[in-house]
């Protein structure tokens, strides 16, 4: 398997595209008016504390206030700010934090919808190999990391090294093969980022941002490139500089696959990325066969509907159902990480009566997800024939970022038809001439409405003047959308 990672870096938005094989895999996107909170480390305060939740809100200058569960917590000594391991069900969040105090908080999960940002105490520092721990003295690996013999060799290369000050590291799978010099020049760095923040945390007031995560195009490098990883791409002089430099201090062996773009064409246009990423806005997917996948996205879940469509097969019906679920299983797990829709999701497959057939569109489908860096988890085939799984959800999904509520439809996905506005329209009016004595009435509404008032109506208006004794005009208001009308009293 080939990759290539692309980054398109412009003053107002940095997007960054993975591609496997040629295709889209993975499209991150960070803008300037709205960067990403996950990794940010603040200075809170503690407003409201829910002992029934066993959670409490903290403000920390944001547009709402962030949640921090008691699971997500470590005792902190005010003193030095340096936790300790806490067992929740012995401990209340009451006795752990009071309203008005100032804690250090990271943000594990962006603010998505109407929900503020998720918390924790437990902070923690990514670099390629390594991620430091503060206040917890453990070594752990990768469960991606499978041989027994590489875990126990990275396991001791760290511990060899260990921080005076209390802390541990979980090592990432981008460390498997990597060399001793490296993993520790991560951790030489992980200590030196550590000490500054723990220095600034002292000093800091409520609201002050402690420390801010790298921007998008360095996180995708410490985050995504890997051994398979041909080139990447970057379209921008300044962000090549940068990636360049943080690729010769923490990835050395690739430095000879980092690339300044400077063709003609935009980098995105030339991969189809941009034609990729409108269609995943769309609804419906097409699959190969002539099947089709539906996208239903709510603040709740996500269900996923398959359907056959245009594909009969050429041998029997369980067949055609068989490799239609398999094609949707390998598209859905790509259309999951390239839309970034995390929680709970609902697979709908066409149902199957051969349980081996089950059986493989559900390894197929795990086989698929193993490549998604983002975690999650897939159960069996329901009695229904629903597949429940749920993906980690740390930032806001493609559709979210890009996109905003319908202001015609309120995101509903469908509008009134005329007819049923012409009937709310009788309505009022006939509640108008109840209440108020006028000489007649004048209807505004828009073009759609009143032409139908004017034609299929017709006869029911002149019925509707007879009954209130009163004139009704209609008039067209051209900004007004299908479903917005007014009744005036003239």
């Amino acid at each position: 398997m080939s990759e290539e990672i692309l980054i398109n870096v412009s003053p107002r938005e940095t997007r960054v595209a993975i591609v496997e094989n040629g295709v889209l895999q993975e499209i991150l996107v960070e803008r300037a008016s709205r960067r990403g909170l996950v990794g940010n480390i603040y200075m809170g305060t503690v407003v409201r504390v829910l002992p029934g939740m066993q959670a409490a809100f903290v403000e920390m200058g944001l547009e709402r206030a962030a949640f921090l569960h008691a699971s997500d917590m470590l005792s902190v000594s005010d003193e030095y700010l340096q936790p300790t391991e806490i067992e929740e069900s012995q401990i209340s969040i009451t006795d752990l934090l009071k309203d008005g105090q100032n804690i250090a908080v990271q943000v594990i999960k962006d603010p998505i919808g109407s929900k503020g940002a998720r918390l924790t105490t437990r902070i923690s520092l990514p670099s390629r190999y390594l991620v430091f721990m503060p206040g917890i003295n453990h070594v752990g690996v990768s469960q991606r990391i499978e041989e027994e013999q590489e875990r126990e060799r990275l396991k001791k290369i760290v511990e060899e090294e260990l921080p005076d000050e209390e802390g541990g590291y979980i090592i990432r799978t981008a460390a498997e093969g990597a060399s001793a010099s490296e993993i520790k020049a991560n951790q030489v760095y992980l200590a030196k980022m550590w000490s500054a923040i723990s220095q600034r945390m002292r000093n800091a007031k409520s609201g002050d941002i402690i420390h801010e995560d790298l921007p998008l195009f360095l996180r995708a490098l410490r985050d995504y490139i890997a051994v398979q990883t041909e080139r990447v791409r970057i379209d921008d002089q300044v962000g090549f500089n940068r990636s360049l430099t943080f690729i010769e201090d923490f990835v050395p062996t690739m430095t000879g696959k980092l690339e300044l773009y400077s063709g003609e064409r935009p980098l995105f246009d030339l991969y189809g990325i941009e034609d990729e990423i409108q269609r995943s806005l769309h609804r419906k997917v097409q699959l190969k066969s002539g099947g089709h996948l539906v996208f239903d996205q709510t603040e709740a879940m996500t269900t996923i509907d398959v359907n056959t469509g245009a594909f009969v097969g050429h041998r029997n019906l369980e067949e055609t159902i068989f490799k239609t679920n398999l094609e949707a299983a390998n598209t859905i797990a790509r259309q999951l990480r390239v839309r970034n829709l995390g929680g709970i999701i609902i697979i709908d497959f066409i149902d199957m009566t051969n349980d081996e057939h089950k059986r493989q569109v559900i390894r197929a489908l795990e086989k698929a997800l193993a490549r998604d860096h983002t975690k999650n988890s897939i159960s069996e085939v329901s009695a229904l024939g629903l597949v429940e799984m749920t993906r980690k959800r740390t930032r806001e999904s493609l559709e979210h970022v890009l996109c905003e509520t319908c202001s015609v439809c309120a995101g509903r996905g469908t509008i009134k038809t005329t007819e049923t506005i012409c009937n709310e329209i009788f309505r009022e009016v006939v509640r108008a001439a109840r209440a108020y004595e006028t000489k007649s009435y004048l209807v505004l509404a828009s073009q759609e409405v009143v032409d139908r008032m004017l034609d299929e109506e017709s006869a029911s208006v002149a019925q509707l003047e007879e009954q209130i004794g009163k004139s009704i005009k209609f008039q067209v208001e051209s900004l007004y959308t299908q479903e917005q009308f007014d009744v005036v009293l003239m």
